[in-house]
């Protein structure tokens, strides 16, 4: 928690003024039971009219600057948090920007999701709570009892009984209730996570009949939460019976033992009075002290979760000195290549090396799992090998920063991703300053322009949350369409058109061949038909090469490569 503070630095101008403001606050209250025991001794007792007025007045000018310091305190205290949880917000996001897909899969989408949220808003909360009360309690506390032992010393005998007994049940209470706050966020994680599942996930949970199942999912998860919250709330219901229990056993034996020595002399009746409100605001101190006590391990547990996320180093970082890059060609080179995923005992690729030139479409194929996506994942840097090197104009791609080398490749997905907004700012995704002739340009060569001109505001028409309101075909044209408008020395394509029907696969290869002249094309497909034309052909099987070459000569050479062949095609159309 204290290493998150550091990001008060902007607002310790503010922060000086809420202690400042709170310091004034708490003097003001420390000083009204006073004046009301000058009232009740020399005012009301001897009858002196003019005192009291006198007094009064004094008591309230002193509370109506009391009020102004705690409001003052109160708006400067939640805009000093709320600036913290902007900053935390920010610096968590901007900072998973830089993961790579390695951290993503460690800690979980849903998990961070829930830290850049509900955790930062509970360490804002906190945050107000020790602005406030981490002067104001303490100095209650000691004030109060300075002031308590000034007006009646052997009065206090009755606070030195009291406060441990209430100590001692705070401290009981918030044993019992402080564990289960940090199992709360943990539910509220698993909560988030098959919330996400089943809301991104309704086509397939539909189509396989499962609405029950995960109903009976989110229902588990639902219920573990609550039934911890209900735990908790319990626990923490608890105090405040038991603190007010205490509070008014502590008023009756203040006011017994206060009657008999004001019986014996020893005492006036506004000393009393001035005493049972030091009393209460002891005993009110402590409770805030406790709400903080109880409040701060759960930010404790949230503050962990932020730091966890702000400290993770991306396992892919950029060179300290990059190397420059070499603009305007595009050879990707493989040598040598082996690949693990992180905790894996068997490699994903192993000793792959080929090379993949401007002006050639070079194309990778192979049965699922054999590793096709995750080679495409090494060139833009998703993930480091583990050995060999993998180079962009034969400079090792980790001796450019990832902004150099994404710069040169246009990247097209497996599964199509589009964003809220209009299809032209989905196409200028890829180049954020592309003039109208180039989005539609792009969209061209991409085949979509057809559909597009067919859609209620055409360019500007609206694309709803994930691209749900066009169909997988359309959203991959629209994906391909925002890597060709950047015009990259480098084309990635990640099994990108098989959603595509065979006549619309056709004419966009026959528009990309001439598009893409003079840059490199590495295209992942299952289909034959799409790879048949290509330059070169990788075939990979278990994650190794299995055979480099044209369609004809692979047909001749690699036996896996028939197999896929004869599984797609003819006789007729093979011959």
């Amino acid at each position: 928690m204290l290493s998150l503070l550091r990001y008060m630095k902007p607002f310790r101008g503010a922060v000086l003024l809420v202690l400042l403001f709170t310091f004034l606050q708490t003097l003001s209250e420390l000083f009204l039971p006073t004046l009301m025991a000058d009232i009740v001794d020399k005012g009301v007792v001897t009858g002196d009219i003019a005192l009291i007025w006198r007094v009064g007045g004094i008591m309230l000018a002193i509370a109506a600057g009391g009020v102004l310091c705690s409001i003052a305190a109160s708006y400067l205290a939640a805009r000093s948090a709320a600036g913290l949880g902007k900053i935390l917000r920010q610096n968590v996001f901007s900072h998973v920007e830089n993961f790579s897909l390695q951290e993503f899969d460690r800690i979980g989408t849903a998990s961070l999701i829930t830290r850049t949220t509900n955790d930062i808003n509970q360490v804002q909360q906190v945050t107000i709570m020790i602005l406030r009360m981490l002067v104001l309690a303490p100095l209650m506390c000691i004030g109060g009892i300075l002031m308590a032992v000034s007006r009646d010393p052997g009065l206090t005998t009755v606070l030195l009984i009291v406060l441990p007994v209430l100590g001692l049940a705070i401290f009981l209470i918030a044993s019992k209730g402080i564990p289960l706050f940090k199992k709360i966020q943990v539910k509220i994680d698993a909560l988030g996570r098959v919330t996400r599942e089943g809301l991104t996930g309704m086509r397939v949970i539909r189509s396989f009949n499962r609405v029950q199942y995960e109903e009976n999912r989110f229902q588990e998860a639902n219920e573990d939460l609550t039934q911890v919250s209900i735990r908790v709330n319990k626990i923490m219901g608890a105090m405040m019976p038991v603190m007010m229990l205490v509070m008014n056993m502590a008023t009756i034996a203040i006011v017994w033992f206060g009657g008999a020595r004001i019986q014996d002399g020893y005492l006036q009746v506004g000393d009393l009075m001035a005493f049972l409100q030091y009393a209460m605001m002891i005993m009110f101190s402590l409770i805030m002290l406790s709400v903080m006590f109880v409040m701060i391990p759960r930010a404790q547990a949230s503050a962990v979760r932020i730091n966890e996320v702000l400290q993770m180093q991306p396992d892919i970082e950029d060179p300290k000195t990059a190397a420059p890059a070499q603009k305007g060609k595009g050879r990707i080179t493989f040598q040598d290549v082996t690949f693990y995923y992180p905790g894996a005992e068997a490699p994903a690729l192993s000793n792959i090396t080929f090379e993949a030139n401007p002006g050639e479409v070079t194309a990778i194929i192979g049965g699922t799992g054999s590793g096709k996506s995750t080679l495409i994942h090494l060139i833009p840097r998703f993930y480091d090998v583990t050995s060999g090197t993998v180079s962009l104009d034969g400079v090792d791609v980790r001796q450019l920063t990832q902004e150099q080398l994404r710069e040169a490749i246009g990247y097209v997905p497996q599964k199509a991703l589009l964003f809220t907004g209009t299809i032209a700012e989905n196409i200028r995704y890829g180049k954020e300053d592309a003039t109208d002739e180039e989005v539609a340009r792009a969209a061209e060569i991409a085949q979509a322009d057809e559909f597009i001109s067919a859609m209620e505001g055409g360019y500007e028409g609206l694309i709803t949350q994930g691209g749900g309101n066009v169909s997988g075909g359309q959203k991959q044209r629209l994906s391909i369409a925002r890597a060709l408008v950047r015009r990259p020395e480098v084309y990635v394509f990640d099994d990108s058109f098989s959603a595509l029907d065979f006549k619309t696969d056709a004419r966009l290869r026959a528009a990309l061949k001439q598009e893409t002249t003079q840059s490199t094309v590495l295209i992942v497909a299952q289909r034959v038909s799409t790879v048949m034309e290509a330059d070169r052909i990788i075939v990979l099987e278990e994650g190794q090469i299995a055979g480099i070459g044209k369609h004809q000569e692979l047909m001749e050479t690699s036996s896996v490569y028939r197999e896929i062949v004869a599984s797609q095609l003819s006789e007729e159309e093979i011959a």
